[in-house]
């Protein structure tokens, strides 16, 4: 175990986005992950209200008050307690998302409709990688509830997911409100993780809007 553990952190110090984190003072290298995708997308930009769900340590929250500035507002939201950032457009709260009332809580907090709504949330990975799936399909599919809630319409969705059989049957329900639904992967992903991210663009608002969703991997 103790070999592991020295080799994990080998590996974790040559990590070029571990350096990066510490050199920008960003708390997780998964700061870079959104980082990227806003940047190629433009999905999120300044004065924006967005909710970051999963958000400790922090790291995609700092990201996203660099990118709101401060016209915009960051809510983020985790099970875990989170410190708070310096900058005064980031709140975070501790809840957890799956209890029945988190969407009325979340509604009171924001007190208005969101420009987006971006999930990093992930469940304590088992090694079975069937039951890691499936329980990680339900927490975006949690967010995604979240997001039909408390979006504008035109808001845009981010989400984590793993690969697995229950993708393909999650992908046609965020079709079902967002004209646009693409698979994203974005360069700071190790290689070796299964996780992938659906950008969903443009909330219709409802499940039987005429316009035609695109799809695109």
């Amino acid at each position: 175990m103790v070999k592991s553990s020295s080799i994990w952190m080998q590996r974790r110090k040559k990590d070029q986005y571990y350096r990066l984190a510490k050199l920008k003072g960003y708390r997780s290298r998964a700061a870079f992950k959104l980082l990227h995708l806003i940047k190629r997308y433009r999905f999120i930009g300044r004065g924006d209200f967005v909710l970051d769900l999963g958000a400790a340590p922090g790291g995609w929250s700092q990201v996203l008050a660099e990118i709101v500035g401060g016209e915009g507002y960051v809510l983020g939201v985790d099970l875990n307690k989170i410190e708070p950032l310096e900058s005064q457009r980031v709140e975070f709260m501790q809840l957890d998302i799956n209890s029945e009332s988190a969407i009325s809580i979340l509604k009171a907090k924001t007190q208005r409709i969101l420009d987006a709504v971006v999930s990093d949330v992930s469940p304590n990975v088992t090694g079975a990688w069937d039951l890691d799936h499936f329980r990680q399909i339900q927490l975006a599919s949690r967010s995604l509830d979240i997001a039909k809630a408390l979006l504008k319409h035109g808001g845009n969705f981010l989400v984590k997911v793993f690969q697995g059989s229950e993708l393909e049957d999650f992908m046609k329900d965020l079709k079902r409100y967002f004209l646009t639904v693409k698979i994203v992967k974005p360069p700071a992903t190790r290689p070796s993780s299964a996780e992938l991210y659906i950008l969903c663009l443009n909330y219709t608002g409802c499940s039987d809007s005429p316009a035609h969703p695109q799809a695109q991997d």
